[in-house]
């Protein structure tokens, strides 16, 4: 079968990796995150869109410096060019996962914490799951 047909709340709420690409279409990349209590993605720009969906926990969304207060069922749409930081602001982790569109990451990346994914210097280099 082509494409990705999963329960993707369940996934994500089992997720413990800060970054696990599940899958990469040509045009958008499935992510899931999982941040610690008080970690944070880390201020970023994109020249892409990027979407997030928060399935637990409870957080704060930052784009262009304002400020949103985040939780489960939360949808989070950054677009291209907007300075943003997701971070967590509870007591347990927040689960979550992104599409990135056109893809981010190199596929199939497993990222179990933020150092790593910061230590890591992929980047998509047009691979795709299938």
């Amino acid at each position: 079968m082509k494409g990705f047909v999963q329960d993707i709340e369940s996934l994500a709420v089992k997720n413990d990796d800060f970054r696990r690409v599940l899958y990469t279409a040509k045009h958008c990349q499935l992510v899931l995150m999982a941040l610690k209590p008080k970690e944070e993605i880390g201020a970023e720009v994109h020249t892409l869109d990027q979407f997030f969906r928060v399935e637990e926990g409870t957080g704060e969304a930052i784009l262009d410096g304002v400020r949103n207060a985040i939780g489960a069922g939360y949808a989070v749409l950054v677009p291209a060019g907007a300075h943003h930081n997701i971070i967590n602001t509870g007591s347990v982790p927040l689960k979550l996962y992104t599409l990135y569109a056109p893809p981010n990451h190199r596929d199939g990346v497993v990222n179990p914490t933020r150092a790593d994914a910061e230590a890591d210097d992929e980047q998509f280099e047009g691979e795709t799951t299938e």
